[in-house]
Order: C-alpha cells, then sequence, then structure tokens
C-alpha cells in the first residue's frame, strides 16, 4: 500500500536541544513522542491499551534516567521518589476526576 502524502499544514514540528542528553535520552524521547502520537491517534481498543501502558512505562523510564536521577542516586534514589510522588498524585488526579488539565 503506498503511502499517505503528509498535509505539511498538520504537522507538528518540535524542537527539543538535545545538548545536554546522551544517545540513549534522545532515543527514548524520539520513542515518547512516536508512541504518543499512536496512543492518540489509535482507533483499535486493545492497541490504545497496551500502547498507553507502555507510554507510561517509557515516560517512567526517563524519569528515571534522567541526569539528576542519575547523579543523584545515593543516599537517595531520586528516581524511584519521584516516580513513587507520580504516581500517587496521578491516583488521586484520576479518582478525583481532574486530570485534565492543560495549564496550571
Amino acid at each position: 500500500m503506498p503511502r499517505k502524502k503528509i498535509d505539511e499544514s498538520k504537522t507538528l514540528h518540535l524542537k527539543i536541544n538535545t545538548e545536554e542528553l546522551s544517545d540513549h535520552q534522545i532515543r527514548l524521547t524520539k520513542t515518547i513522542n512516536n508512541l504518543l502520537n499512536h496512543v492518540l491517534t489509535t482507533d483499535e481498543e486493545r492497541e490504545y491499551f497496551t500502547s498507553s501502558s507502555e507510554l507510561l512505562r517509557l515516560v517512567a523510564t526517563a524519569i528515571k534516567k534522567s541526569t539528576f536521577s542519575e547523579e543523584n542516586q545515593k543516599p537517595i534514589e531520586y528516581g524511584q521518589q519521584a516516580l513513587e510522588y507520580c504516581v500517587d498524585i496521578l491516583s488521586d488526579q484520576i479518582y478525583e476526576g481532574e486530570l485534565v488539565k492543560y495549564d496550571n
């Protein structure tokens, strides 16, 4: 099947300064971006749920592999603590129905 021509007027171009990112962090950022697009556009239920789960796992990986987390592992594992904090806040917001916020 031939590829569909991309309408450039409906394309979002993101610029990310990668100067301070490792090769692993760059690959992770690209993968997260692609998977986010897939989650937002899929029309299959199974893909929606499995891709959503994978997206959150990859974002958690990015948090744990952040420069701050990697440089500050002792005596406190900041990456693990940040993820635990995120899960707590996310759980609260899911059950309180406050998840959809675009701006602070």
